[in-house]
């Protein structure tokens, strides 16, 4: 099961990568190095941008971030926050937390239909942390 934000908020993701990776282009173009680094690592934000969401599979949670992608297995999920987030047991027995940003609502700045299907994503996501196996 697929957890993604709305068309428009993935768009908007992508932008905050890709606007900026546009206008290092041309300093890029001109030989700077350093202009093409960070429209190289800007344009990763770009495309993480578009891909930020949860994969909730059989045995494990795949979250999807900007910079980096956390699997966590299903057993040793212990809750679902608010924030939202993912509380979680390491192997080792560390307490670990993982927000979960594809889900995270902007506080009555966004529109209706964007804020309710974080809403019905967080919670299905809590439905299927809740099951075990």
């Amino acid at each position: 099961m697929e957890l993604l934000p709305t068309t428009p908020n993935r768009i908007a993701n992508t932008v905050l990568g890709g606007a900026p990776a546009v206008g290092l282009a041309v300093p890029a173009a001109e030989g700077s190095g350093v202009a093409a680094a960070a429209a190289l690592a800007f344009l990763v934000v770009a495309v993480r941008g578009w891909r930020v969401g949860v994969r909730c599979e059989r045995d494990r949670l795949v979250v999807r971030g900007f910079l980096w992608t956390r699997r966590v297995d299903r057993a040793r999920i212990g809750a679902v926050t608010g924030f939202p987030a993912v509380r979680w047991t390491s192997r080792r027995g560390g307490r670990r937390w993982t927000p979960v940003l594809a889900l995270l609502d902007s506080a009555g700045e966004e529109t209706a239909g964007s804020y309710a299907r974080k809403r019905e994503n967080l919670a299905r996501l809590r439905r299927w942390a809740a099951r075990r196996g």
